[in-house]
C-alpha cells in the first residue's frame, strides 16, 4: 500500500480537534486514541499499527512549531484551492491542473511551495527525532502494561464467595432460636456493606450472607459468634475463597454513579443476586 503524503491528511481531524487546538489539548487527544489502538492492546489487528504510526505521525508535527506552521499553511491553501476549484468550470479547472503540475514537473520557480517547507519540516524531525514523541509513547505503553497487568490480578467476586450461617433452632421453635433477619443484619453489618443476608423459611437455623468485599466477609468468619446463649458459626459456602481475573479493562463510565440509570441499574443488580442467593438456599437445603 503507497503511504499516504502528508499534506492529503487532515492531522487535526484524526485526533478529533481543529486547527486551533492548543499543545496541551492535541497531547490528551493522542494519549485518549493511542490507547485504544495500541498493536500491544490489539494484537490480533494488523490495522492497529498502521493507525499508531499515523497518529505518532499527528502528534510529531503538532507539538512542533514550525512544522505544524509548515502544515497550516498546506491546510489552509488546500482549503482555499477546493474553494476556488468550486468557482471554475470543469474545462477551466482541467487546465488549471495542467499547468501546475507541468510547473511542478519543471521545477520552475526559485521559491519553495508550502508542501516543499511541509516535506522539509518532516524530514528535519525525523532526522532529529522528536522528543515529546518518544516520551508519549512511552506514557502510552506504560499505562497499557499496567492495564493488561490488572487484568490478570486475582479480584473478588462476592457471588462466588457467600457465607453459610448456622445456630442451634428446633423445628416447632418458632423464634428460630432468636435469629431472625434484622437480627442478623444488625449484628452482621458491622463488618462491612452487605449484598445480600437470606434466612432460610424451611430449615431452622440457617442462613446465607454475601458481603460486598473480600476483608468484610474474612473479619465476620474469624471474629463473629452471635448471641453468647446460642453462638453462630460461620463458614465458607465453598470451603475456602473463590478469587477469580478481570475480563475486562476499567474504563470510563457513560453514566455518573449517582445518576439516576446507575442507581436503577444497581437496584436491578442486587435484586437478581437476591434471588440467586434464594435458588443457592433451596439447592442446599433439598
Amino acid at each position: 500500500m503507497a503511504k499516504t503524503k502528508i499534506e492529503d491528511v487532515d492531522l487535526y481531524a484524526l485526533l478529533d480537534l481543529t486547527i486551533t487546538a492548543t499543545e496541551s489539548e492535541i497531547k490528551k487527544a493522542y494519549r485518549k486514541k493511542a490507547l485504544q489502538c495500541h498493536p500491544d492492546k490489539n494484537p490480533d489487528d494488523p490495522k492497529a499499527v498502521e493507525a499508531f504510526h499515523e497518529l505518532s505521525r499527528a502528534l510529531e508535527i503538532l507539538t512542533d512549531a514550525a512544522a505544524r506552521s509548515a502544515y497550516d499553511k498546506v491546510l489552509r491553501a488546500k482549503a482555499a484551492a477546493k474553494l476556488r476549484h468550486k468557482e471554475l468550470d470543469s474545462k477551466r479547472q482541467k487546465l488549471k491542473e495542467d499547468l501546475e503540475r507541468r510547473e511542478r514537473e519543471a521545477g520552475l520557480g526559485t521559491n519553495l511551495t508550502d508542501e516543499q517547507k511541509l516535506a522539509a519540516e518532516i524530514l528535519r524531525l525525523q532526522k532529529e527525532g522528536s522528543r515529546l514523541l518518544q516520551e508519549e509513547q512511552k506514557r502510552v505503553k506504560e499505562e497499557i502494561q499496567r492495564t493488561l497487568g490488572r487484568l490478570n490480578e486475582p479480584v473478588w467476586d462476592s457471588s462466588l464467595n457467600r457465607i453459610k450461617i448456622k445456630w442451634k433452632a428446633d423445628k416447632t421453635d418458632e423464634s428460630n432460636g432468636g435469629y431472625d433477619e434484622p437480627k442478623l443484619r444488625m449484628i452482621l453489618k458491622k463488618y462491612g456493606d452487605i449484598v445480600a443476608l437470606i434466612v432460610s423459611s424451611k430449615k431452622k437455623g440457617t442462613a446465607l450472607v454475601e458481603y460486598s468485599t473480600k476483608e468484610a466477609s474474612e473479619m465476620a468468619i474469624e471474629f463473629e459468634k452471635g448471641l453468647p446463649d446460642n453462638p453462630l458459626t460461620l463458614k465458607w459456602l465453598h470451603d475456602k475463597p473463590i478469587l477469580t481475573t478481570k475480563k475486562d479493562a476499567p474504563g470510563p463510565s457513560l453514566v455518573s454513579d449517582r445518576d439516576y440509570e446507575s442507581l436503577v441499574l444497581t437496584k436491578m443488580r442486587q435484586a437478581a443476586e437476591r434471588q440467586k442467593l434464594i435458588e443457592e438456599m433451596m439447592k442446599e437445603e433439598s
